[in-house]
């Protein structure tokens, strides 16, 4: 008999939620920037302020979310119960989003700011719950994988709704402010059912009863970043993203300008979009048996050569073909950045629990939510400050010889120097299959839960991976509490 960790329909269940996770900052990725800038017609710069200070927002309400979420009792389980709250917020203000609002360029900034903090907010609300879920739902460390696993594929089907569908309501209702409003009701209907789905099918095991008691909130937060695992992870997770952030924002721009081939958007999308769902099943068997760093260690590079060949191919009257196929070698990188970063971030519950003795789930969750979301913050308020710079209008149907350069090298150039960080900091990981091992073993030596000694080797390993020295270890102070 499978335990109700071992079936499908828990995998199943727990994964659906990223057809929100994954989807609503896909299409906000894709399509915000270009929205404010060829459909609402704002100042490029302000479009890329926008999303700048919505993200810094989250600089409040992500740690905080994560604070509130460990000191949650409920009968539904911490995590699970903002859930259910945050399935019908989010669904509405990725609905907000998309209302079209005339007026001056300051009211029109003014009005976006606001609908984009919402969004932001109901992201929150939903996202740092769902990120800090696993940790307490599955302890085995290749059973989480396969959970993530299992929730990257769904992000894959999140990319190929939100790459895909998007762009066919809104061409079919003729390109305008209609299209991009009903494309957000119906996306933001189907993002509520997932996350309602989500609830339903999770759940959570027993915590200690009393929640954590902070001294100081902001210090309580801060801590995560002395977890040395933590740190690196965060590299990882940032610059592998970040090249995404780079290449989504910039995609239209890219084909309508670059290449005069905004028809085509479809089929480049789903070069991408279609590799990344075959890369991850693929991924899926490596996590099963092998470390969370293999998927990054074949996708990266590839990632890096298709974006690198693509230079030769982005010129008006280039033939589309050579642009698709370079589009389904990306997929397979852009995969292992998400797989990689998602997979190690179920395990810093664990550092972090050798290292303050309290479960934190929520707190890492919190935290790597708001780097991820300040990262992309600054990925579009620079896509947006570089178009002012090389002269970019969005009213125009044909932009300057030195516009289109620099569309294509922002488009080829930024991605690749971020993947390149982001392999340094895969190789500088110190969790590994083994190092998890020991982890375990390590708390359950404090809890009492074994009478063994802890070898030399074991002992430097998790300095290795705590950057803490042993004997400062399992110490509430670490946590600031």
């Amino acid at each position: 008999m499978k335990t109700q960790e071992q079936k499908l329909r828990s995998k199943l269940g727990y994964g659906v939620a990223d057809i929100y996770g994954g989807g609503a900052f896909l299409i906000i990725s894709i399509m915000y920037l270009y929205f404010l800038t060829d459909i609402v017609f704002l100042e490029p710069w302000m479009a890329g302020l926008i999303p700048f200070i919505g993200r810094f927002w989250d600089a409040i309400t992500d740690p905080l979310m994560g604070r509130i979420v460990d000191r949650t009792r409920s009968k539904f389980g911490a995590k699970r119960f903002y859930l259910l709250i945050g399935s019908f917020v989010a669904s509405a203000t990725f609905m907000l989003v998309w209302v079209n609002l005339t007026g001056p360029d300051w009211f029109q900034f003014i009005f976006y700011t606001l609908t984009f903090v919402l969004f932001s907010t109901g992201f929150t609300i939903v996202m740092v719950p769902y990120n800090a879920l696993l940790p307490d739902m599955v302890t085995d460390y290749h059973l989480r994988g396969q959970y993530t696993a299992v929730r990257m594929i769904f992000s894959a089907l999140s990319a190929i709704l939100g790459g895909l569908i998007p762009n066919m309501i809104i061409t079919n209702l003729g390109g305008g402010t209609l299209g991009y409003l009903i494309m957000g009701i119906v996306f933001g209907l189907i993002f509520f059912l997932c996350l309602f789905l989500t609830f339903l099918n999770t759940w959570e095991l027993p915590l200690a009863d009393d929640p954590i008691k902070e001294k100081k909130a902001l210090k309580h937060s801060l801590t995560v970043f002395k977890n040395r695992a933590f740190r690196i992870y965060l590299g990882i997770f940032l610059f592998g993203q970040g090249s995404v952030d780079f290449i989504m924002a910039l995609v239209l721009y890219f084909l309508t300008y670059v290449l005069f081939q905004e028809g085509q958007y479809i089929l480049v999308m789903s070069g991408v979009l279609s590799s990344q769902l075959i890369a991850m099943f693929l991924y899926q068997f490596l996590l099963k048996k092998h470390s969370k760093k293999v998927p990054a260690w074949i996708g990266f590079p590839i990632q890096i050569v298709a974006t690198l060949a693509m230079f030769f191919f982005a010129y008006e009257g280039a033939s589309i073909w050579p642009i698709v196929f370079l589009s389904f070698l990306l997929g397979f990188g852009t995969a292992a950045g998400t797989v990689v970063s998602f997979a190690i971030l179920a395990d810093m519950a664990d550092v972090d629990e050798l290292i303050t003795s309290q479960r934190r789930a929520g707190t890492y969750s919190g935290m790597a939510t708001f780097s991820r979301k300040i990262a992309n913050g600054i990925a579009l308020g620079l896509v947006g400050v570089l178009l002012t710079i090389i002269g970019y209008n969005g009213e125009l149907d044909v932009q300057a010889p030195l516009t289109v350069m620099g569309l294509r090298l922002m488009f080829i150039v930024l991605p690749v120097i971020f993947v390149l960080f982001a392999l340094f900091f895969v190789y500088k990981y110190p969790v590994s299959v083994r190092g998890f091992a020991v982890l375990r073993e390590e708390i359950d030596r404090r809890k009492g839960l074994r009478q063994d000694t802890i070898t030399d080797e074991d002992m430097r390993l998790c300095e290795a991976m705590t950057g803490y020295d042993y004997d400062n270890l399992w110490n509430k102070d670490n946590a600031g509490i």
